[in-house]
């Protein structure tokens, strides 16, 4: 009997563990979860208090509203009929009227905190004076037609960056000290100017002098009207601006990876393993690949932050009509509904990449213990 109940003790230690780990990622994925929705919760708050400028986007909403319903009774043929005194009266009853519609007789504490909840809700409103491609005014709408562009636009100049970076850094960690790695040493400081820099003289050259590429928007005007010329035509006005998002980056990055390669193939193991007799792609694979696998993954994540905050800048500089142009459009004329939109897409967009990237590490680096458990 105390044989089977030793038995039974020993089968239930293994479940318990395994009931304790999992009750350690839930918790970890709670206290993550919370922790990224008040920061977002925060930085949304922070844009919506910023977007309206001290004040500054209500009078200027409120001396519109004077100035259209002014011009609206100075059209009116029936308002001569009437007196100056109650024109005046009709026309400020009209203003208090359109004023009380749009909420603005209250304080903008309050509701600035509507704004808030409509924002983390994603109850986008409609934009104050920016317009969809199709004439709409509803938020979702334009943030709609300027999302794909950003996506197609930032995927592909990013993860042709990631992957010809780390393919760079892989064959120059095989040829340290030959010519090629030293050229590639040197033009690692390049990387220090922004893409949009490198932007400007790729369109002084090609475009403005050369005329070999097109630039401005992401198609040709009139479109083309089979798929696959469209398809040509958006990828020959990607060239210019994938072009100088590579230039931007692609030395520093190389040369970062070169240098985690050479770090991991010094160690200890890795001579050994050359002992062994073990093939140089087969130590590259399995001594310096994995061990540099969660330094990776950081980097790839970080590029698809970089894909999700796009660049105002840099889509400014191309004129090309992604989310990062229509923000910089929305600032210049300070209409709010489509700035809070934007900054929360970017938010909860990089909230859930964080989120992502701190699972993913967990999972590949055995030294990083979820929820903090140290067994």
């Amino acid at each position: 009997m105390q044989n089977v109940d030793t038995a039974q003790v020993e089968s239930a230690v293994p479940s318990r563990r395994r009931f304790s780990s999992l009750n350690r990622v839930l918790k970890y994925v709670l206290v993550r979860g919370l922790t990224l929705l008040v920061t977002i919760t925060i930085g949304v708050y922070l844009a919506i208090l910023i977007a309206n400028g001290g004040g500054y986007v209500d009078q200027m909403r409120i001396g519109q509203i004077k100035e259209e319903i002014a011009m609206q009774m100075a059209a009116d043929q029936e308002m001569t009929f009437l007196t100056m005194q109650e024109r005046r009266e009709l026309e400020a009853a009209r203003v208090e009227v359109q004023i009380q519609q749009l909420g603005l007789d209250r304080p903008f504490m309050i509701r600035s905190f509507e704004y808030l909840w409509n924002g983390l809700t994603l109850n986008l409103g409609s934009a104050d004076y920016l317009l969809s491609d199709s004439g709409s005014r509803q938020v979702r709408n334009i943030l709609g037609e300027r999302l794909g562009p950003t996506l197609l636009l930032m995927a592909t100049g990013q993860l042709l960056l990631f992957f010809s970076s780390l393919a760079l850094g892989l064959i120059l960690s095989r040829r340290y000290g030959s010519f090629l790695d030293k050229l590639i040493v040197t033009l690692a400081p390049t990387s220090s100017a922004p893409a949009w820099f490198y932007g400007m003289f790729f369109i002084l050259i090609f475009a403005a002098v050369l005329g070999w590429l097109p630039f401005g928007g992401m198609i040709d005007a009139p479109p083309p009207q089979t798929t696959w010329l469209r398809a040509l035509s958006i990828m020959k006005h990607m060239i210019l601006p994938v072009s100088a998002l590579l230039l931007a980056s692609v030395f520093s990055g190389a040369y970062s990876r070169r240098t985690f390669f050479l770090i991991y193939s010094s160690e200890d193991y890795v001579e050994m393993a050359k002992a062994k007799g073990l093939s140089d792609r087969e130590i590259e694979r399995r001594y310096v690949l994995r061990p540099t696998l969660p330094t990776i993954i950081t980097s790839f994540m970080l590029t698809i932050i970089g894909l999700w905050t796009g660049a105002i800048v840099f889509e400014t500089v191309f004129n090309w009509p992604g989310i990062g142009r229509l923000t910089q459009q929305a600032i210049n004329l300070f209409d709010t509904p489509v700035i809070v939109a934007t900054t929360v897409i970017y938010a909860y967009l990089l909230a859930v990449t964080v989120f992502l990237l701190d699972i993913i590490y967990a999972l590949v680096d055995p030294r990083v213990k979820i929820g903090g458990g140290g067994h």
